[in-house]
């Protein structure tokens, strides 16, 4: 669900790209990984897709409905870049073609129905999508020309589009006219997004504050969140997101329920920062859960721990940053949920939290408090 944003990725793309350039196709240069509520997902470096854990929508993409503790390989196709939502996954070819599969039941996978799929399932035809994130029943992605694109269930708003005149989009939805959006991410009821300018955006469900307008009331189109036009990306967890500045400053905001906000347990409708530290690279949120890496290359997670996600040896809540471990080494492409998965530099994966259904990938559904290494 997660927000499935990579920030120190999009901070570098808009360095080299310019503050006005539309988003870029990433290329497969590195691993990447993705983390459902019960199942994950990871491209390794030779661009190969690799799945494993609860498989009971097909959100493995095996072509079958049955669960694996260890990763099985989707197809033989090469893959760029891959996100997982509740229950389904999407993913990007390198050659800039969009597949999703598993759950369908809002048309969250864009193929025109609201059948699942249990293998990868391509959503249009066009070969320039740039980026996509997976929610709960909403999915939204970008294109190389700088549009964005929304599908799945907008019962609140949160394919940036009118309710009353669209309740659901089994194909994509284009979402205003703006040609310099630079990433999105989708939450469970609401969606987030940064544009070529620095600023930052979110649409949707409000309940919670997660919108960040300093109110609680819903916007069914893209709203500027504050005035800053620094940005380098943001991740949406399930009522509430974070993101980072271009100081590496940290900020998050929306439902405080388990201290996900890195900062006490009140909640906040307008971003708020998370200590005063200026080494944050990369964050990602999801479910109730936060975690980022810091330019030491060392990983920090808070909020919710009941199944060991924060990878801190307990499953007791944290409303603060805690160190997972004590390496140095976490690069910028980590998943975080019920369960979460992190690449190391030397490209190996590691995983930890809830393992109720072998998502964890270590061939057991033992659950994990402290990072293990996964062989994929």
């Amino acid at each position: 669900m997660k927000s499935r944003v990579t920030l120190l990725l999009a901070a570098i793309a808009l360095a080299i790209a310019g503050l006005s350039s539309p988003a870029a196709a990433a290329p497969p240069a590195a691993s990447t990984v993705a983390t459902g509520y019960g199942h994950t997902c990871a491209v390794r470096a030779d661009a190969s897709l690799w799945c494993w854990g609860t498989n009971a929508s097909g959100q493995l993409g095996t072509g079958t409905t049955t669960s694996s503790t260890t990763a099985v390989r989707v197809g033989t196709a090469s893959w760029s870049s891959i996100d997982a939502g509740t229950s389904y996954t999407c993913g990007i070819r390198t050659d800039g073609t969009l597949w999703c599969w598993g759950s369908n039941t809002r048309g969250q996978l864009g193929i025109g129905t609201t059948s699942r799929s249990t293998s990868p399932a391509q959503v249009g035809t066009v070969a320039t999508w740039a980026s996509v994130s997976a929610g709960d029943a909403h999915t939204c992605a970008t294109r190389t020309d700088g549009s964005l694109w929304c599908w799945g269930f907008n019962r609140l708003g949160q394919l940036g589009a009118d309710p009353s005149a669209v309740y659901t989009a089994t194909t994509p939805l284009r979402v205003g006219t703006a040609g310099d959006w630079t990433s999105v991410t989708t939450g469970f009821a609401h969606s987030c997004g940064t544009r070529g300018t620095g600023t930052l955006w979110c649409w949707g469900d409000n309940g919670d504050g997660q919108l960040g307008l300093g109110r609680l009331t819903p916007s069914t189109s893209p709203a500027q969140v504050g005035t800053a036009s620094d940005w380098t990306g943001v991740t949406a967890g399930y009522a509430f997101n974070c993101g980072v500045r271009a100081d590496g400053s940290l900020w998050c905001w929306g439902d405080n329920g388990y201290g996900q906000l890195g900062a006490g347990t009140t909640y906040q409708t307008a971003p708020a920062r998370v200590g005063t530290g200026t080494g944050w690279a990369a964050v990602d949120a999801s479910f109730n859960t936060a975690c980022s890496t810091r330019t030491d290359g060392s990983l920090w997670c808070w909020g919710n721990n009941a199944s060991g996600q924060l990878g801190d040896g307990t499953t007791n809540h944290r409303s603060a940053p805690a160190q997972v471990g004590s390496a140095t080494t976490w690069s910028a492409d980590f998943r975080t949920g019920y369960h979460s998965c992190g690449f190391r530099a030397d490209d190996s994966l590691w995983c930890w939290g809830g393992n109720s259904n072998g998502q964890l990938g270590d061939a057991t559904t033992v659950q994990r408090t402290a990072p293990i290494q996964i062989n994929v």
